[in-house]
């Protein structure tokens, strides 16, 4: 189990670096440098003039993740029959990948459309999500049967409260991260230059203010569901593990509204908006982490299943 946990946690930091060079990349215009696919302008290095480095080492690092996520499988696999839930996630994470490299070549044959964004980012973050989850099922498999709950502290009732709200706030981040993507594949970042309305209206009118609008609508249902998240959490009985989580991602939130005023305010500059891709996967992760472990604290799995070696 800690060989697994190790790769596990390997290939989230790789997949994750993955995933936000990519969104560099594009971000540069550079996303089209190598406009065939698995190739780069039908050589394996090609030149790397006019921004073609930066795709080229997207598709590196995507690279790199493959091993790690074989790897990953074969000691879940090995181990499968110590947790209930190895084996489901590991399905999940082989099913995601796959997805994922096919993703990755149609964004390339679709020219970077905006709903082959959407579907790429997406993708990356639930298969992303499933490593963590794997990581974290991993390490709780490593403790004594009357420790697998994480804190005395933490109430049953109280922890089953929080993963229902924890995972509400995950699905809400989401769905934001996927519409804020679309909105900057499409290029509509600038379509409302005004707060809190857009063009100095309430009312939206063209296409690209609708999206912009509604991603600000979900921005704030991610705000208000993570006040409620931290609210319960220290409200309630719930472990200190799960408390913490929760406070970082309420903080990460409210970074991240931030970085949506200053984006606006200062007309997309790139390197904010890269900080405010990552600052989402981090929002994202933390919460999907904080139910995971609350789930695991009211013990909503069911019991391990713990096999005697002969």
């Amino acid at each position: 189990m800690k060989t697994l946990r190790s790769l596990a946690l390997a290939a989230v930091v790789v997949a994750l670096g993955t995933v936000i060079l990519g969104s560099w990349t594009r971000i540069n215009g550079a996303g089209m440098t190598c406009p065939d696919w698995p190739l780069c302008h039908g050589k394996l290095i090609p030149s790397m003039s006019d921004g073609t480095i930066w795709e080229w080492t997207h598709r590196l690092f995507a690279f790199i993740v493959a091993p790690l996520v074989a790897a990953v499988m074969v000691a879940a696999w090995r181990v499968r029959e110590r947790s209930s839930f190895i084996f489901p996630t590991l399905a999940a994470i082989g099913i995601l990948f796959l997805v994922q490299v096919g993703l990755g070549a149609a964004t390339v044959k679709l020219g970077n459309s905006p709903l082959s964004v959407v579907l790429h980012w997406a993708t990356a973050m639930a298969f992303i999500a499933c490593l963590c989850a794997m990581a974290i099922f991993a390490h709780a498999s490593l403790a004594p049967p009357a420790e697998r709950s994480a804190d005395r502290s933490a109430d049953r009732s109280a922890s089953l409260l929080m993963v229902g709200i924890l995972v509400g706030t995950a699905l809400v981040t989401f769905v934001t991260m996927c519409i804020g993507a679309y909105v900057s594949s499409s290029g509509d970042g600038l379509a409302c230059l005004s707060i809190p309305g857009c063009a100095g209206n309430v009312v939206v009118y063209t296409q690209g203010q609708y999206v912009q609008m509604l991603h600000r609508l979900l921005a704030g249902g991610v705000l208000i569901c993570a006040a409620g998240s931290l609210a319960i959490a220290w409200a309630r009985p719930v472990s200190v593990r799960v408390r913490v989580l929760v406070s970082v991602g309420v903080a990460l939130v409210f970074v991240q509204v931030l970085l949506g005023l200053l984006n606006v305010a200062l007309r997309l500059p790139m390197d904010l908006r890269e900080a405010h891709a990552l600052n989402a996967a981090l929002v994202f992760l933390s919460f999907v982490v904080a139910a995971l472990l609350a789930a695991l604290d009211a013990r909503a799995f069911g019991p391990e299943r713990t096999v005697v070696s002969p």
